[in-house]
């Protein structure tokens, strides 16, 4: 099959052949409809990154596709052509539940890899191996572009989760790339009054409009009192969807007294805070990571019921030759939000 490797730090991704995927007995292999770019893909290409890739890896872990082989252990519960959006992590598949991890999620398994992150080969490619219980079934109404869509939609779902969001919150989003728009959406939908955006790029401002800001507020001035003009009160929550360093820092001054802070921006890179300022405070800082498989079943059925349209989103379509040149444009991006490549 082809795919696009990563062969060296600072240089295009390359398209060359590589050994097909074999599935293991608890596997499926997919032929790859779509996925999308991801930031993270990015930074760990940087020769900043605290976490490099490995060269040679083929990333791509936001992916949809079709079944075309079956593991020999589960050949019962799958048949080809079968349209499922993938979770990019393989359990080892030693129990089901997964008994190696206390979190209750495959995402955790400490015997299980990565997909397209450096551990297995992931979907910039023609063809990719998911652990079977990592398949999720795409109704007909739910299109392999959306069903590419699932996993960014389920880092915001997750976020929002764990922040404990009350009904009728404020909600300060800091940044509008497809992580913080997946928040807003979520935090929109799952009850907040007044779910604001920080964003300096008017045409993220733009798509923020769409996906659950009720206001956006300028990044260059201080961000609290400019909430508290828009909602009578200071942010209930705080979410960073940005992932620079310094600014966990600054939203930690930003923050008011006993303020909540949801890092989902990812940082690769070290940084520094002042913990008396949030002992001061009394902060609470929620770290997150990725999400759980309910997320996924809920993001699916929220799409098939048409309850939330995600579409939007996808604003460049690209083939596996044009990906790599995709790829390097969005280290400086003009109007892209999310890039997806469609086999």
């Amino acid at each position: 099959m082809r795919a696009a490797l990563f062969k060296e730090m600072s240089k295009p991704l390359v398209i060359e052949p590589i050994a097909d995927p074999v599935p293991g007995p608890h596997d499926l292999i997919l032929k790859v409809k779509n996925c999308g770019i991801c930031g993270s893909d990015l930074h760990m290409t940087e020769p900043t990154s605290i976490m490099p890739l490995a060269l040679g890896s083929v990333m791509g872990h936001e992916f949809a596709g079709e079944v075309v082989g079956i593991g020999s252990a589960v050949k019962g519960l799958w048949k080809g052509g079968e349209r499922v959006a993938g979770f990019p992590y393989i359990c080892c598949g030693d129990a089901s539940p997964c008994m190696n991890t206390s979190f209750g999620t495959s995402m955790m398994c400490m015997k299980g890899v990565g997909v397209g992150l450096g551990q297995s080969h992931g979907a910039y490619a023609e063809y990719v191996r998911i652990g079977s219980n990592g398949a999720y079934r795409l109704p007909d109404s739910v299109s392999f572009r959306e069903g590419a869509l699932v996993e960014p939609l389920a880092v915001g779902l997750h976020a929002v989760d764990m922040a404990k969001m009350e009904r009728g919150a404020t909600v300060l989003v800091i940044g509008a790339g497809p992580v913080g728009l997946a928040v807003m959406l979520w935090a929109k939908f799952l009850g907040a009054r007044h779910v604001i955006v920080s964003e300096r790029a008017e045409t993220r401002r733009a798509f923020a409009a769409k996906f659950g800001a009720t206001d956006a507020i300028d990044p260059a001035q201080p961000l609290v009192p400019q909430v508290e003009k828009i909602a009578g009160k200071a942010p209930d929550l705080i979410f960073e969807c940005v992932g620079a360093p310094g600014l966990i820092g600054q939203t930690m001054m930003e923050a008011p007294r006993g303020g909540k802070i949801v890092i989902a921006g990812v940082c690769q890179q070290p940084d520094t805070i002042m913990p008396l300022l949030g002992i001061v405070k009394e902060l609470n800082l929620q770290f997150v990571l990725g999400y759980r498989p309910a997320d996924f079943d809920y993001v699916i059925a929220m799409i098939a019921a048409d309850r939330i349209d995600v579409s939007e989103m996808i604003t460049d379509i690209v083939d596996l030759d044009a990906l790599p040149t995709a790829f390097e444009a969005l280290r400086k991006p003009v109007h892209q939000c999310k890039v997806m490549l469609e086999n």
